[in-house]
């Protein structure tokens, strides 16, 4: 009974851990096509904005019409290649009366140069609401205090009425002096599946190296019956 509890147990293991490896290979295949489609995307023509946006649609280059509202910047940390600071958050309003958050850039602190005026045209990367906060830190709208770019809670702080779910990341399209830094957007997607893989792989391939060893000890063990 003891032996036969054992070999299922061992047998267990080795099962889980060569599962656990085929879900790292699968997982890899989804990743690396998830990389090609987003690259397919920040790669590919501007299209015009779309009214609702998906998780399908992060990270589509898109391009929108409309005019800045002036004083209505809201500044939410951010953490870049030019260090810590703040993108700056503006809304624009569109033709048909919506309004569309626009990440202009990075500003070093919480003040940027006021946004073009009249009927701008921006290019930029379509990226989904960030609800909640960042940096383990919640948003404080009372306190105007944003550790992410949650769309919902600006416009409502901001008092924008409709507003589209989402925001653009514009391009480095501005280059007056002191302007926020646009193009600034770091797509990066983990992916160790392959490492992972391999090192469950390994253990099972050790577990079951352990097995057919202890299996061969136990053929040349005296049978406790004997005694």
């Amino acid at each position: 009974m003891r032996r036969g509890a054992v070999i299922i147990a061992w047998l267990l293991v080795i099962v889980a851990l060569l599962g656990l490896g085929t879900w790292q290979v699968q997982r890899r295949s989804w990743k690396l096509d998830l990389i090609a489609r987003v690259e397919a995307r920040i790669h590919a023509p501007p299209v015009a904005a779309p009214d609702t946006a998906g998780k399908n649609d992060s990270y589509l280059r898109v391009r929108a019409t409309g005019t800045y509202v002036a004083g209505k910047d809201t500044f939410v940390q951010a953490s870049t290649v030019r260090g810590p600071g703040y993108w700056a958050m503006t809304p624009l309003r569109r033709a048909d009366g919506s309004v569309l958050l626009i990440n202009r850039g990075y500003v070093p602190d919480r003040k940027a140069l006021p946004p073009p005026t009249g009927v701008v045209g921006v290019t930029g990367l379509l990226r989904l609401s960030e609800p909640g906060g960042g940096f383990l830190r919640s948003n404080a709208p009372a306190a105007d205090r944003w550790y992410s770019r949650d769309v919902a809670a600006i416009a409502a702080h901001r008092g924008l009425g409709p507003t589209q779910s989402y925001f653009v990341d514009a391009d480095a399209g501005d280059k007056r002096p002191g302007a926020p830094v646009g193009g600034l957007t770091v797509v990066r997607f983990p992916n160790s599946h392959l490492v992972y893989a391999v090192t469950w792989f390994i253990l099972a391939l050790m577990c079951a190296a352990g097995f057919v060893y202890w299996i061969r000890q136990e053929r040349h063990r005296p049978d406790d019956r004997a005694a």
